[in-house]
């Protein structure tokens, strides 16, 4: 099954297409000298390296809409500038949800921002990432033409799944136009408790007893550990299942949340709005083996966890190269995601291993090899005698 059409819109979508492949083969044109970066409300443009000097923006806000909405089949088009309030309001009527819980940051996002970013919130831990959610979409490449990729159906693809490659690209490898998501039922039930701080054990055995809880048939959607030790839980399920698990968990020690603090609590994690977030200083990513501890030298240092261990908020006012090296022996890596006091922004640029960066230049050569979407949001490019490459400090 292809997607839906884009094209197949009103005088107006198909001038705002024609406005953009306009802009596009001016950016083309100048061979990587002033690129163009696509975005929608801009609600995340602080995250990761600035878009660099000389790029321009093309606004996604004129270019939206839902294309189509299947409840039966659980899936849904929509064009990259829709709002996504709009489509989890549509897909609110039929009791449906994106599972993945993706982040409002700043109160807004758009579904191409949504998808550009590839950002996941607290039901990743279960539900899965952005990336396993996307069917289809449509691209815009270099020269203005209209790619289209996948699907709406999740087994549509043979070769290579392009669309899960633009997925977390930051748009530096085209324009996404719309992208077609699978959706989930919400489920019938939720209830979420919290153990006190030190109630189950310090770190590492608190790691392993949320794994473990993972892996027996508890309908356990999301974790999340506050800095002063409070443990909370995200029941998610059939009736039958979150009552049972809630009175186990109850007997473990946790008391239950009302509904209101509940769907507070994980919003405000979703969405970044968590008091810990407003904490100044150095604000690092870390994505660690669950299990894991955290390594030295952050083990005393402020942190917020999720995903069972997965991921680790962290507050470190520490060289760069320090954090980055701690993460990597403990088998994960670090993400600057907030400068701290006497930092800048090229500390953001998460460095690469000669393999990964070599990748990178190969796609990019050859999706964007004019270089039109060069714009540094997800690495720096310089243009060279034989076409773009990364450049890397």
């Amino acid at each position: 099954m292809t997607m839906p059409s884009p094209g197949a819109a009103d005088a107006a979508t198909l001038d705002w297409l024609a406005h953009a492949r306009d802009r596009v083969r001016q950016a083309a044109a100048a061979q990587g000298a002033r690129p163009l970066l696509a975005e929608g409300f801009g609600s995340k443009r602080s995250l990761g390296m600035p878009a660099r000097d000389g790029t321009e923006t093309l606004s996604m806000l004129d270019y939206t809409g839902v294309v189509s909405f299947d409840p039966t089949e659980l899936v849904v088009v929509a064009r990259a500038g829709t709002p996504m309030a709009e489509v989890e309001a549509l897909l609110g009527e039929r009791n449906q949800v994106l599972a993945f819980e993706p982040p409002r940051l700043g109160g807004s996002g758009s579904i191409g921002g949504m998808v550009a970013m590839g950002l996941s919130g607290p039901r990743r831990l279960t539900a899965g990432p952005c990336r396993d959610f996307v069917l289809g979409m449509t691209v815009m490449n270099s020269r203005g033409e209209m790619m289209r990729f996948g699907g709406t159906v999740m087994k549509n693809v043979a070769g290579y799944d392009v669309s899960r490659l633009h997925t977390g690209a930051r748009g530096s490898l085209g324009i996404i136009l719309d992208v077609a998501l699978k959706v989930l039922p919400r489920p019938a039930a939720e209830a979420s408790l919290v153990f006190e701080p030190g109630a189950l054990g310090a770190e590492a055995d608190l790691l392993r007893r949320l794994n473990g809880w993972l892996a027996q048939p508890w309908p356990l959607a999301a974790t999340a550990t506050e800095p002063d030790g409070h443990v909370f839980l995200r029941l998610m399920g059939a009736k039958a299942a979150v009552a049972e698990a809630t009175v186990h968990f109850q007997g473990q020690g946790a008391a239950l949340l009302a509904e209101p603090d509940a769907h507070r609590f994980w919003t405000g994690l979703r969405d970044r709005q968590h008091a810990f977030f407003s904490r100044p200083g150095a604000l690092w990513r870390l994505s660690l083996p669950p299990t894991t501890p955290t390594p030295e030298p952050l083990r005393d240092l402020p942190r917020l966890t999720e995903w069972a261990g997965g991921q680790r908020w962290i507050l470190a006012d520490l060289p760069a190269a320090a954090v980055r090296s701690a993460a990597q022996a403990a088998g994960g890596w670090a993400e600057l995601v907030r400068v701290g006091a006497g930092m800048d922004t090229s500390e953001l640029q998460t460095p690469l291993a000669a393999e990964a960066l070599a990748l990178h230049q190969r796609l990019a050569q050859q999706l964007d090899p004019e270089g039109a979407f060069a714009h540094g949001r997800l690495f720096p490019r310089a243009a060279t005698t034989e076409g773009m490459a990364w450049t890397h400090n």
